[in-house]
């Protein structure tokens, strides 16, 4: 909806945003540096968890 000046609101102006934009890599605070932050601090739980489990594994003797 458009206030009385015709202007459009905070609410309004987000649009769906398509999954080729959201895979691009853009510097600063962006949707797209969320998600990559995202994925890459899995990766990295992932993986620190993977080398704890390993060492437990073979250190089990």
């Amino acid at each position: 909806m458009a206030d009385q000046s015709g202007q459009k609101t905070a609410m309004q102006t987000s649009e769906p945003v398509g999954s080729a934009e959201l895979n691009e890599w853009k510097r600063g605070f962006t949707p797209q540096a969320e998600i990559w932050n995202g994925r890459l601090a899995m990766i990295g739980l992932s993986a620190g968890m993977a080398v704890v489990l390993v060492s437990r594994v073979f250190n089990a003797g």
